[in-house]
């Protein structure tokens, strides 16, 4: 069997096509949806990732401003100028780009964003709301991982999901949105962990698996069932020296191995990283709309 490779990029722009008639039709209405981004300090990957969200908000004609605030501003002024982003009706949206300096307490930072402008879905309200399954923005990459599902054909209704990685910004809210009685969820959840004793054990059971785990090709073909969806959330950068960079992106996947076994994979990059980035423009357009938030589910 060789898999059926899943676009990312292809979804993502039917996202966007459909934020960009929604912001249009918004703007008929004398609402001009506007995003401001928090960019703390210099890290180049933080840099290059603020910069193409800002070409993505551009491209659905959304108002965008990146606010660049030096490595050393101490957490009080930071939680200052969020107080600020909160009660400028200009801002629909605000996200502060993380990480954050180590001293800045990025739970704090993240909770004081009001949750009807917190686009990234991180505030305890969103996160609270996506657990007992109602409306409310939902985290990026999660909700974007769903999106895929739905859009290629793979509804998770009735399925095993093996989620590996139990993190607050992807595992756990992602295991959240599945796991829910409602359209498009009704999944079966496992998730598995740093904890988990033989995570093959758990891998091979599963119909649709889901690596979030931050360790480049770590799920290989014997971890993975025969016709397996494979979504592979992992990002991580291996030496290259063929590469002007000096590295190239992989993913949690053997892609090469496990893309002879799944019917469907996600490839990296170019998988879930676009939808991640258009669950933003989402949540912004939602968040603009004044409707404090609804499903899509591909609707």
């Amino acid at each position: 069997m060789t898999a059926t490779i899943i676009d990312g990029n292809a979804i993502a722009q039917q996202v966007r096509d459909e934020v960009r008639s929604e912001v249009e039709r918004l703007k008929a209405n004398g609402k001009d949806p506007g995003l401001v981004v928090v960019l703390v300090g210099d890290d180049p990957a933080s840099v290059s990732y603020v910069r193409g969200k800002t070409r993505d908000v551009q491209e659905v004609g959304m108002r965008s401003e990146t606010l660049r605030i030096s490595a050393d501003v101490t957490q009080e002024e930071l939680l200052g100028l969020v107080g600020e982003l909160n009660q400028d009706e200009r801002w629909h949206g605000i996200l502060v780009q993380l990480p954050l300096p180590s001293h800045i307490d990025e739970g704090v930072v993240t909770g004081a964003v009001l949750p009807e402008k917190d686009v990234d879905g991180l505030h305890p309200v969103n996160v609270g709301k996506l657990f007992r399954g109602e409306r409310g923005l939902y985290p990026c990459t999660p909700h974007g991982v769903k999106q895929m599902l739905l859009r290629s054909g793979h509804d998770p209704a009735g399925k095993h999901v093996v989620v590996c990685g139990r993190s607050n910004l992807v595992g756990k809210p992602l295991a959240g949105l599945l796991m829910q009685k409602a359209e498009g969820a009704n999944a079966t959840v496992t998730i598995c962990h740093t904890g988990t004793p033989d995570l093959a054990v758990h891998t091979i059971r599963a119909d649709i698996l889901i690596p979030v785990m931050g360790r480049p090709k770590t799920i290989t073909e014997d971890m993975v069932k025969e016709g397996a969806v494979v979504i592979d959330v992992g990002v991580n950068r291996v030496e290259d020296a063929s590469k002007k960079s000096g590295y190239r992106l992989v993913g949690d996947v053997d892609f090469e191995r496990v893309a002879q076994k799944a019917s469907a994979i996600t490839p990296v990059p170019g998988g879930v990283g676009p939808m991640t980035r258009a669950m933003l423009l989402y949540n912004t357009v939602i968040a603009a709309s004044g409707v404090y938030a609804r499903h899509v589910d591909g609707k």
